[in-house]
């Protein structure tokens, strides 16, 4: 696979910049190869275009490890496609050439064990990935891995819930270098109405112990969200609802996919921007 030649900011470079704003980062999910390809680089670029400060690409799963069934039912129609890796890698190098925020795949490592770690972390990083979230890899047998993913020239991503315990929190953070994702609740991906009562306190307390930036993620769905998370984590991760904007759109083609996408971006921003 070729290299990209697109210049695209860094992981730690991005947060940084917005530090320094001090504003919070939007992160968008989308199912890479749903509804197809096509929609895939067409919503990239939208993405970016409006205000979106990284995109989480995740690679389909026949056995998903905490998505809900919106995100389950995505990926069990790319993988009806019969879609393949490479074209997921092609996709993105593509969209690279016109997009410059970090992208980072959201990856089972079962998915990247079958592959090849070493071809995995190639292929992403040609392709222009900037990081991966590796949600089925905890530590103590993350940390090879993610010397690995780190040698590569790619950031690593790990999550802590909830329930995580102070020094399994200290460990994921040290084995983190892109940012961590922090799960709002113990459970599956989906659309709330309210984020947990005692979700601020959960993560004030988590940035008390390092540096790495912290996103949080499930159930964000409302401005309201996006909103109560400024100067509190470094980053909100949307997924569901993101998805379910492609699946209300699935008739009209790509083009019209990617602005609906755009166009949710633009309304979650509404209140911090």
């Amino acid at each position: 696979m070729p290299s990209t030649t697109a210049a695209s900011r860094s992981i730690p470079d991005t947060f940084r910049a917005l530090r320094e704003k001090k504003q919070i980062a939007l992160m968008p999910f989308i199912a890479a190869g749903f509804p197809d390809l096509a929609t895939t680089l067409a919503s990239l670029p939208a993405i970016e275009q409006a205000g979106g400060s990284l995109v989480e690409v995740g690679f389909p799963f026949s056995d998903p490890i905490a998505d809900g069934p919106v995100i389950q039912e995505a990926f069990t129609a790319a993988l009806e496609k019969k879609l393949k890796m490479a074209e997921v890698f092609a996709t993105v190098a593509e969209a690279r050439k016109s997009v410059s925020i970090p992208l980072v795949s959201m990856v089972s490592y079962s998915i990247v064990f079958r592959y090849g770690l070493d071809r995995f972390l190639k292929d992403a990083k040609a392709a222009g990935f900037s990081g991966l979230i590796l949600p089925d890899l905890p530590p103590p047998e993350a940390e090879s891995i993610c010397d690995k993913v780190r040698s590569a020239g790619l950031d690593t991503v790990l999550l802590i819930a909830p329930t995580t315990t102070p020094e399994r929190r200290k460990e994921i953070a040290r084995l983190s270098s892109g940012f961590i994702y922090y799960l709002s609740i113990s459970g599956i991906t989906g659309e709330r109405d309210k984020l947990p009562a005692d979700l601020e306190s959960n993560v004030r307390q988590l940035k008390s112990m390092t540096d790495v930036p912290v996103c949080v993620g499930f159930g964000i769905n409302k401005a309201e969200h996006v909103k109560q998370l400024e100067g509190v984590a470094d980053g909100a991760i949307v997924g569901t609802a993101f998805v379910r904007r492609a699946r209300e759109h699935l008739d009209e083609g790509p083009d019209a996919i990617a602005k609906a996408t755009a166009q949710y971006c633009k309304e979650l921003l509404s209140l911090v921007r």
